[in-house]
């Protein structure tokens, strides 16, 4: 499969096909190192409502869970409640899915605890960054696209179970760790890659 769209002629992932709304998405934001605990709070949570489907699929309704969900401002959601739930049971602007919307409200109680604990959901996020003698060499497409979960990923997913997270397991944690660019895995050849390593050797980690 080419690596190159053929709407504009730049080299880029195969995945992120012709859509407009995906493109964007890849060349924006996939991959690039982020240290927002706003942001990563969303994409834990999108990650694990996109379990069993597509991205694009939360994609396209991520504005619709970014409004239903306070703009995923953590102690906001925390504090929900089971009428908020049913409310969003009925909403078809987002995933309907009693058990991902729960978890979310669950999951930002565990996040405000994170915080309490590291001082911030970044800094407890970026002590599981996966390190470069444990990144495979071969960065092709056929390649990556064959990797669902890494030793980082299962970490991460047992500790965040550990501390009482749900859908967080190690594929939907490597999901997370690629978009939020604790690992750079833009294929070799696609423009972002070079974009996304001199972000990430800029980047001040956490702590």
């Amino acid at each position: 499969m080419s690596n190159e769209s053929a709407s504009d002629g730049l080299p880029r992932c195969p995945w992120a096909g012709d859509d407009a709304l995906y493109r964007h998405y890849h060349d924006r934001e996939w991959g690039r190192p982020v240290i927002s605990d706003t942001r990563l709070f969303e994409k834990i949570c999108l990650e694990g409502f996109q379990s069993g489907l597509s991205w694009i699929t939360i994609l396209r309704k991520r504005e619709r869970f970014r409004e239903v969900f306070h703009g995923f401002d953590i102690p906001k959601v925390a504090a929900m409640g089971e009428a908020d739930i049913e409310r969003l049971l009925l909403d078809a602007g987002i995933i309907r899915h009693r058990g991902k919307i729960t978890a979310t409200i669950n999951n930002a109680k565990r996040a405000l605890e994170l915080q309490r604990e590291f001082g911030s959901l970044a800094a407890y996020f970026w002590r599981f960054e996966t390190r470069p003698e444990h990144r495979p060499d071969d960065l092709r497409w056929e390649s990556l696209r064959l990797v669902a979960q890494t030793d980082a990923s299962r970490a991460l997913s047992k500790d965040l179970r550990k501390r009482g997270f749900n859908f967080v397991g190690p594929t939907t944690c490597y999901a997370f760790m690629q978009a939020m660019g604790l690992v750079n895995d833009h294929i070799e050849g696609c423009f972002c890659r070079a974009e996304v390593e001199a972000e990430r050797t800029a980047l001040v980690r956490p702590s």
